[in-house]
């Protein structure tokens, strides 16, 4: 089996202005040498601005969304093909809150991820169930059926990362159990089309419990919230991706 890169992926949402800049510069300066990918996903407004930055650092720069098509009339909307001229290397897709907030459909999610490859950026793919599918024990069957329907066919460990967030987790403070995290990595590393594909974790990941969600078989990392928006919760995250990667 192929072995699965760590990353530690840290996703801003709708917060930061150049003034939160500091707080990259604060981790690529933490992690000269890092022994695990790390990303930073910040608004659109900032990624130009924080590649240009991070430039010959260990630290990576992504989009937080894109749309399926390469341009045309669609106000308000970044194409992948902009995103990598600002000098984003990843975008993350399918996020709950996009999905929820902006009804995306997992059929949207699959072109959105084509779009990325098609411009050279890794699309790290959210998937997740809400309380409602885990107390109806639906879990497992929601998670796979938006990972086959959300994973283009041509998706590979190069192109393409997962993200299990259950949904009930994210921002809440609450997390699954490590049982529970571990069930569900498990049947989507069985599933996926490709052994290789990195498989994180998200859903109020923090310092205090990142040791113990990373030492759990098919974690390969975490896409992380709040808790990277501030250097120090966030490196601390980091060196606990790290110490697992020992």
């Amino acid at each position: 089996m192929l072995q699965a890169c760590k990353l530690a992926a840290g996703n801003w949402k709708m917060n930061g202005t150049r003034a939160d800049l500091e707080q990259a510069r604060a981790i690529a300066e933490a992690f000269p040498s890092p022994k695990c990918g790390i990303l930073l996903c910040p608004p659109a407004t900032l990624v130009r601005t924080m590649a240009d930055m991070l430039a010959g650092s260990a630290v990576m720069v992504g989009g937080q969304d894109c749309h399926a098509q390469d341009a045309g009339a669609h106000t308000g909307d970044i194409s992948a093909a902009m995103l990598a001229d600002a000098g984003a290397r990843q975008v993350i897709l399918g996020h709950s809150e996009r999905r929820a907030d902006h009804a995306e459909t997992s059929a949207l999610v699959a072109a959105k991820a084509s779009a990325a490859h098609a411009s050279g950026l890794v699309a790290i793919i959210c998937i997740g169930e809400t309380e409602a599918e885990r107390d109806s024990g639906q879990t497992l069957d929601v998670v796979l059926t938006q990972l086959k329907d959300s994973v283009p066919k041509r998706a590979t460990s190069a192109n393409t990362v997962i993200a299990y967030e259950p949904v009930w987790a994210i921002g809440t403070g609450r997390t699954p159990t490590l049982e529970q995290i571990a069930e569900v990595h498990d049947a989507l590393r069985a599933a996926l089309p490709d052994a290789g594909i990195s498989l994180l974790y998200g859903g109020s990941v923090k310092p205090g419990n990142a040791a113990e969600i990373f030492a759990i078989a098919n974690v390969d990392g975490a896409l992380v919230g709040g808790a990277s928006l501030k250097a120090a919760d966030f490196g601390a995250i980091i060196a606990a991706l790290e110490g697992a990667s020992d």
